[in-house]
């Protein structure tokens, strides 16, 4: 599976990142930004294929409305700036929708949607439904409530892990880094990596953590993470930046392409599950 494989795609996940959406810390939700992947959902709607959207954001699009400039470190701020900006973000993405004459909805997930095999089956089974319904599902952790995930999660496993359940053919990871390189991007010899066929291969790539603006959860370790879920699965990835998307989306060589390892239709159950299991 190579660059071309969007074209063929029929199922798609797309995840945006918080630093994206909203600029550096402090800053509200950027709705100029939510258009431009709404806009780019859309094209891919018109296209025919389905999409699903995991968002990032709601915690950070919460801080500005509460006072705050930065991220706050306790968990029970996290929760309180994620319930107040979850509404913001839903809100922009419904009215952006709406202008294409698209529906869309949310739907909040944590680990035991993924690992209790009851809840795995009804997300799916919801999942499912909202796609054949022609709906764009917005997906997003319950940070609310939420305690592990806001802890060591982060939105770029759980659009693998969604990836996996609802055996999408091509997952998409926007961020503010536009892709893997050799050695930090700050440095001027760090050469960007168009291709990776085998992500457990990876060596001597200097991985960062969380990108410049200070508002995210995740960062290059757990872009690698994504990868590894989703090619596992013989789900091709893409990792780029909301700038590069369009074209890397037409076939310009953007962003870094993490090549499938396995045939198409390898997920299940037994496979998401390992990922949760430490050996």
């Amino acid at each position: 599976m190579k660059r071309d494989q969007i074209n063929s795609a029929k199922r798609v996940v797309i995840k945006i990142g918080s630093s994206t959406l909203t600029g550096k810390a402090g800053e509200q939700l950027d709705k100029k930004h939510v258009g431009e992947i709404v806009d780019i959902v859309s094209t891919l709607r018109a296209q025919g294929k389905e999409v699903v959207l995991v968002s990032s954001g709601a915690i950070a699009a919460g801080l500005a409305p509460l006072g705050m400039s930065v991220r706050p470190e306790d968990l029970a701020t996290q929760q309180a700036a994620a319930s107040v900006g979850q509404g913001l973000l839903i809100s922009y993405y419904n009215e952006a929708f709406s202008g294409h004459s698209l529906l869309s909805s949310q739907v909040l997930l944590t680990i035991d949607d993924f690992v209790r095999p009851e809840h795995y089956e009804n997300a799916q089974r919801t999942l499912f439904k909202l796609l054949e319904l022609k709906v764009v599902p917005i997906i997003n952790e319950n940070d609310t409530v939420g305690v592990q995930e806001i802890r060591f999660g982060d939105n770029d496993r759980l659009a693998a892990l969604v990836a996996h359940l609802i055996g999408a053919d091509f997952l998409i990871l926007v961020s503010d880094i536009d892709a893997l390189y050799d050695a930090p991007p700050s440095n001027e010899d760090a050469k960007r990596i168009s291709n990776v066929t085998d992500v457990n291969a990876l060596e001597g790539v200097q991985i960062g953590g969380v990108g410049p603006s200070g508002v995210g959860s995740g960062g290059m370790v757990t872009k690698i993470d994504a990868a590894k879920i989703a090619t596992s699965a013989g789900i091709t990835m893409l990792l780029t930046s909301l700038e590069k998307l369009p074209s890397a989306l037409a076939g310009s060589d953007e962003g870094t392409v993490f090549e499938a390892t396995a045939d198409p239709g390898a997920s299940s159950y037994d496979q998401i599950m390992s990922f949760f299991i430490k050996p």
